[in-house]
Formats: structure tokens, sequence, C-alpha cells
């Protein structure tokens, strides 16, 4: 299996970097090939242009996408899966991500008649989280995460999807030095589990 990793992490000095490498040992142990897309290291411009712009809100897929753009959905379709790994900020995936979703998910492309993402066999959304999952519940926020990444943003993009909140992660927190190797040991199995 193929999956295309995206990756939003401002900092390699952090959990969620270890998280990503276990992430990726553990398809490798499998056999899987995997293509990332690292955002903050590829600078990737999260901002829409005008054009851009104009092109969604009157739905004109005639209209040419950025080279970036183009590069991303290539990704896409050359894999069978997509995972995305990133920190909670503010009860939502960092800025670079949700950037990445409103030029990445062009209209022709990942919506719309006639798409041209194919659909994907897997779909893991991997979060780190400095909150408890008893947090999580009591708040909502897990629920709300839960609606946005996987009924709106994968969707029907995707035919089997997962969230996985690696929660207690905050340095300070004394859960995160706790839960540390059992959170590095869960998402290595599911790398390479990724096809089942």
């Amino acid at each position: 299996m193929r999956v295309f990793i995206v990756y939003a992490h401002p900092s390699e000095d952090s959990l969620t970097r270890q998280i990503r490498d276990n992430f990726i040992e553990g398809l490798q142990s499998a056999g899987h090939e995997y293509i990332l897309s690292d955002l903050y290291k590829m600078n990737f411009t999260t901002d829409m242009s005008e054009a851009e712009y104009q092109r969604e809100a009157y739905y004109r897929k005639e209209l040419p996408l950025p080279e970036d753009v183009i590069a991303e959905q290539e990704k896409i379709n050359s894999s069978d899966a997509i995972a995305f790994i990133f920190p909670l900020f503010w009860s939502d995936a960092p800025a670079k991500l949700v950037g990445w979703f409103d030029r990445v998910w062009t209209y022709g492309f990942a919506y719309g008649e006639s798409r041209a993402m194919k659909q994907l066999e897997k779909g893991l959304v991997i979060v780190s989280a400095g909150n408890t999952m008893e947090y999580f519940h009591e708040t909502g926020i897990l629920g709300a995460l839960g609606r946005i990444m996987l009924e709106d943003r994968l969707a029907d993009r995707v035919k089997h999807k997962e969230l996985i909140i690696l929660d207690g992660t905050s340095r300070e927190k004394p859960l995160r030095e706790q839960n540390q190797e059992i959170h590095l040991e869960r998402i290595f199995r599911a790398g390479a589990e990724i096809a089942e």
C-alpha cells in the first residue's frame, strides 16, 4: 500500500515529529511505501489567491490551478491511503493544514460533478493533543473534531476512516512521560496495520 502523509508541525523538536517517524517505521516494517508532504518545511502557501477564490466561488474548473496544488493532488491520486499527522491547536488542525484543505480540495477534484480525486481505501487522522480524552469528551471537542475531519474533510473521499487522538501530550502534564511510549507504540502499529 502506498500512503500519502500530510504532516503539519512547525518544530522538529516535538513529540508529533516522533509520532510521524514511528508511523513511518511502522509502514516500512510492513513493506508499505509512503510519500511525505511536510507542510512547514515545504513552506506550503495556505492562503488562497484571488484567482483561486474566483475559481472555487464560481465553480470554474476550467481555470488553471497553481503548480503546488497540482503536485499535492497528484500525490493523492498516486496513493492508496492518506494520513494526516498534526497537533491540536485551539481545537482544530494548525492553520497550515486547514489552508492545505482550502487550496487542495478544489472544485472538480475533491468536490463537484465528475471529481478527479480517486476514492482512497484508508484515511487516518493522527492528532497529538495536550489535554486528556476525558476533557475532550466533556467539552464535545472530540465529537466536533471527528465530524470536521472524518465527515466533512474526508467524507466519501475515503472508504475507511479513523481518528486517533494521542492525549495528555502537553509538556506540563505528568501523563506525557507516562503515555509517550504507549502512544509511539500505538502509532507504529497503526502504520504496520494500515492495510487491515
